[in-house]
């Protein structure tokens, strides 16, 4: 699972087991050549748009398997993994 959201917003919580990995700041694109393309990701963001343009990235390097959960609040339900604060 991937929290695309800056430090400061992932300070307010995010969910347990998720790599942060700061979708504006380059970290994202830096850190995806040493992901697994055949794994499965979980993408979540503030609002589910960066999640969407961290996929679409992924997309282009050949990954598959991957889940836009939207926002912390809609991954939380989604998944029924709780928020750590």
């Amino acid at each position: 699972m991937l929290d695309v959201r800056s430090p400061d917003e992932t300070a307010s919580g995010y969910l347990e087991g998720a790599q942060m990995l700061d979708f504006n700041s380059g970290e994202f694109a830096a850190k995806l050549p040493t992901l697994d393309p055949d794994a499965e990701y979980l993408v979540y963001c503030r609002s589910g748009n960066r999640a969407g343009q961290a996929i679409a990235m992924m997309e282009q390097s050949g990954f598959e398997n991957l889940t836009n959960l939207g926002s912390l609040e809609q991954a939380a339900k989604t998944t029924g993994l709780p928020i750590v604060r």
